[in-house]
């Protein structure tokens, strides 16, 4: 017998699996590492669940945050991101934009990708970025802004993407 717990997680996680996966892949840079992201804050969702069902994107959301940071921290190194784990060729024209953006990326900090992709790709604004990490605002400032200049000297083709000033 299901109980209206476990049916409330299936749905969420049914509705929502995709577009976390894919802010996991983007903290990660790494699809198996995003799978086990996503896997490990949504066990970490079920058993909280009768304390979080009301708001669990939130919750699954910022345990994804600090999980990944987590698990930085524990190897001490940053992971280059591996173009073997990319899924196959993409009709798009933008396909050699995305590769060198992926490629550059990865070769940030956790912590200047994680602001980066909750900024930008999540679309919180500073004050939400820094309640989400845990920061205060202006962290997520200068992490933004130091992480931008990175980008731009690892990958000046970008520019245009990332703005002459952002």
């Amino acid at each position: 017998m299901i109980t209206d717990d476990e049916a409330g997680f299936a749905e969420f996680v049914a509705g929502r699996q995709a577009a976390l996966s894919r802010t996991a892949y983007l903290l990660t840079g790494d699809h198996h590492l995003a799978q086990d992201l996503v896997q490990a804050a949504l066990l970490q969702a079920a058993r909280h669940w009768r304390r979080i069902h009301t708001s669990p994107e939130a919750y699954v959301r910022r345990a994804m945050y600090h999980q990944n940071i987590s698990w930085w921290r524990r190897r001490r190194h940053v992971a280059e991101t591996s173009l073997g784990a990319y899924d196959g060729a993409s009709t798009s024209p933008d396909t050699d934009l995305r590769l060198t953006l992926d490629e550059a990326l990865g070769q940030l900090t956790t912590k200047q990708r994680t602001v980066l992709v909750l900024r930008f790709y999540e679309d919180l604004t500073e004050v939400e970025t820094a309640r989400a990490l845990g920061l205060s605002t202006s962290t997520v400032k200068s992490t933004t802004r130091h992480a931008l200049a990175r980008l731009r000297a690892l990958a000046p083709e970008l520019a245009e993407l990332i703005g002459a000033d952002t």
